[in-house]
């Protein structure tokens, strides 16, 4: 049951993302040409996001609960720092905040029309292999999003880790919190539990999606992360 349960997702996730990137095709033109608006874009990926994460529920069981939402601000720019278990995380985001700016690896940008969707909404790429060059254009790109008022996500493991698992944490988060002035906003998640880091089955369960107290973004960074790393850890013996 579990199979078909999640066979019967994947098709729903991979027909539905490649459906509504084709049809994002023409919007952008019409972006281009200014016949539309900025920012046109988050309203139409919250969408998408939210078709997904339906199919998850209604074909897996997977639900999700989020505790600690009144750490998030109101409006305006914030810096939610969090680890990174499966997909999930990264659309789950686009639903909870108004303007969620990902930092994200380059290679995604070379998927066929969904790479441009995500040009077009102004999200951060990196190119891990770009060492300090990486850094300036990840700085650059926080003070445009602060600026325009986003979110910014980012996942300073730098990539999915499978519950139980650690992975150590790469130093642009406290970069991005020294550069901005924002305080970080921290989170851990369970995801990986119900989909799992490349699993094609999709398991039902509820994840848990916990947004704890901000850290001021003055504290030094050696002091930021093991704060988060302490978290994290935490996390990991919590499930």
């Amino acid at each position: 049951m579990t199979l078909l349960r999640s066979t019967m997702f994947n098709l729903w996730f991979y027909l539905g993302t490649t459906g509504v990137a084709l049809m994002t095709v023409p919007l952008r033109l019409l972006r281009r040409a200014g016949v539309i608006r900025p920012g046109w874009g988050f309203p139409y990926v919250d969408g998408w996001a939210r078709f997904v994460l339906f199919g998850l529920r209604v074909f897996c069981g997977a639900t999700w609960e989020v505790r600690g939402r009144e750490h998030l601000p109101k409006n305006g720019a914030a810096l939610i720092v969090s680890n990174h278990q499966s997909a999930f995380d990264t659309l789950v985001w686009f639903t909870l905040v108004p303007q969620a700016t990902y930092v994200m690896k380059r290679e995604l940008l070379n998927i066929p029309c969904v790479g441009g969707m995500l040009v077009e909404l102004g999200l951060i790429p990196v190119d891990r292999e770009a060492g300090a060059a990486a850094i300036r254009s990840l700085l650059k790109e926080t003070d445009r999003a602060v600026a325009e008022g986003r979110q910014i996500v980012i996942f300073p493991e730098g990539t999915r880790v499978a519950p139980g698992a650690r992975a150590p944490l790469h130093p642009g988060f406290a970069a991005m919190a020294a550069r901005s002035g924002l305080p970080i906003i921290p989170v851990t998640t369970d995801s990986g539990f119900c989909w799992g880091r490349k699993a094609f089955r999709k398991r039902s369960g509820v994840i848990h999606i916990d947004i704890h107290p901000p850290m001021p973004a003055g504290i030094s960074r050696p002091e930021m992360t093991r704060r988060l790393d302490a978290l994290f850890e935490a996390n990991i013996k919590g499930n």
